[in-house]
């Protein structure tokens, strides 16, 4: 073990004001690494090297940006099995999501950004009448995109690679810099991150990375005020929260918040792909996920059916050590997550759910390990059913008529990404239509990564991903002249 690893402020490893605090293997318990603990005043330091590196970076052309980004997806790809070890160790993930589903992401969206073309973000030129206050004829004008600034990235725990690299990426292809405030369970792998982003030949003061434990950390952040922008992942409460500082200074923000998505099977739907579908709740980072199909809404003609199968599903998964070939479980992110996880459990047994999988710790003799579990007999007025639980825990709950399904699935305080499974293809387009949330998967689970993503209500604000990542990270300026 290493003294501890350093801040990067400013494109110097600097020494943390408060120590360090040890990172934790939750499939076994020991510590994997000491992280820095940042001081308040060394967040703002942060962010005063960020505006430092404002002007000349935005000044930079769009090919040099591009080409750091794409030496920088170089090295991660080259260096994918020593950082996805690291990745495995931090959060639990099992050996192929680190490396194909955390750092594989995490280089392919720098190359992606590295191969970002004027014609994605620039918006065409546009020619007007003048108004009442102008000459007779025309006004030239022109819409283009500007950097928002410097943007303060808080990420979550779940994945330490593609959700940094989601937003860092982006901004600087846009000619933002960058204050990257990781999950303090998990900050190892964005340090190496912003190692790659180095060698890349990342100017100074462009990326810079501060972590800690203490809120106070990610609230110097937020609170800055060299921060134009705040890009956050996380819960919906924390993300009340630095909203209500965002407004008090009028900065942008981008919020990818709680989910808690519905999954609508129809009778006609095909079982075995609504099985394995709603099966990735269990398997995919243990249920930490916000886009996970964690409330099933099935009608009554194939209810049974797929409690059955769901069950059967959940009870052949392999839980256990992350790091072994047949291990399809791995642990959640800390002691702590696990109990709360166990008591959302506990809770629906006493709200008269039924537990037909799981609902016990799996006998392993370290470790923060939840079993698969499954809850029918659910009703939507249940907090299983309507508070987000982020462990592999799925409630059924069923239907009579399309229309009661849809307005179960309505009935949630989120919207992030909703599931239907029917046979007709029609109908499941419709009903999609009909579903408040940011993204609907018709028979599938898997995501479009040009595909804008985001949530209604109270799962965010704002759309990444793709081109749509470009705009979120830029504002629109016009510029208009006599015709």
């Amino acid at each position: 073990m290493s003294d501890g690893q350093r801040l990067f402020v400013g494109g110097r490893w600097v020494e943390p004001d408060g120590g360090h605090y040890p990172v934790t293997d939750p499939a076994t318990e020991e510590t994997v690494g000491r992280a820095p603990e940042a001081s308040p005043a060394q967040v703002r330091e942060a962010c005063a090297a960020a505006r430092e590196a404002l002007g000349a970076w935005s000044r930079t052309r769009p090919e040099e940006r591009a080409a750091v980004l794409g030496r920088a997806a170089d090295i991660i790809r080259g260096r994918l099995v020593e950082y996805a070890e690291l990745a495995r160790a931090e959060t639990g993930a099992t050996t192929g999501t680190a490396r194909a589903m955390q750092v594989g992401v995490a280089a392919a969206r720098f190359r992606r950004y590295a191969a970002v073309e004027p014609a994605e973000w620039a918006i065409a030129p546009q020619i007007n009448e003048a108004g009442p206050m102008g000459r007779a004829g025309v006004m030239g004008a022109l819409a283009i995109r500007q950097p928002v600034g410097v943007v303060a990235c808080v990420t979550s725990y779940n994945n330490p690679w593609a959700n940094p690299a989601g937003k860092v990426a982006p901004a600087l292809a846009m000619g933002n810099t960058v204050v990257v405030k990781p999950a303090p369970q998990d900050p190892l792998s964005v340090y190496r991150m912003a190692e790659a982003l180095q060698a890349a030949g990342v100017p100074p003061g462009v990326v810079n990375v501060v972590s800690g434990r203490d809120v106070a950390v990610g609230e110097a952040a937020v609170g800055s005020d060299d921060v134009d922008m705040v890009s956050f992942t996380g819960s919906t409460a924390v993300g009340r929260r630095i909203a209500e500082v965002c407004g008090r200074g009028m900065k942008r923000q981008l919020m990818e918040l709680g989910g808690k998505g519905a999954a609508v099977v129809f009778d006609d739907a095909d079982l075995a792909s609504a099985v394995a579908g709603i099966g990735t709740t269990f398997s995919f980072y243990s249920g930490q996920i916000c886009t996970a199909p964690t409330r099933v809404l099935a009608q009554r003609g194939v209810y049974d059916r797929l409690v059955g199968q769901l069950a059967s599903y959940a009870a052949r998964l392999t839980v256990g050590d992350p790091g072994a070939p047949d291990t399809v479980v791995g642990p959640v992110i800390s002691a702590a997550h696990r109990a709360r996880v166990e008591s959302y459990v506990e809770l629906g047994r006493k709200e008269g759910a039924q537990v037909v999988a799981g609902g016990e710790r799996p006998p392993l003799d370290r470790g923060f390990y939840v079993a698969p579990t499954l809850l029918a007999g659910c009703s939507n007025d249940m907090r299983v059913a309507r508070e987000e639980i982020f462990g592999p825990v799925v409630c059924v709950i069923p239907f009579d008529e399309e229309d009661e399904g849809v307005a179960l699935a309505n009935d949630s305080d989120y919207g992030l990404i909703d599931y239907v499974w029917s046979g007709d293809v029609a109908r499941a387009f419709r009903v999609a239509r009909r579903l408040r949330a940011g993204g609907v998967g018709i028979n599938t689970v898997g995501r479009n990564m040009e595909a804008p993503f985001g949530g209604f209500k109270r799962s965010g604000v704002g759309r990444d991903v793709g081109s749509y990542a470009l705009h979120a990270y830029s504002e629109v300026q016009s510029i208009v002249w006599p015709g």
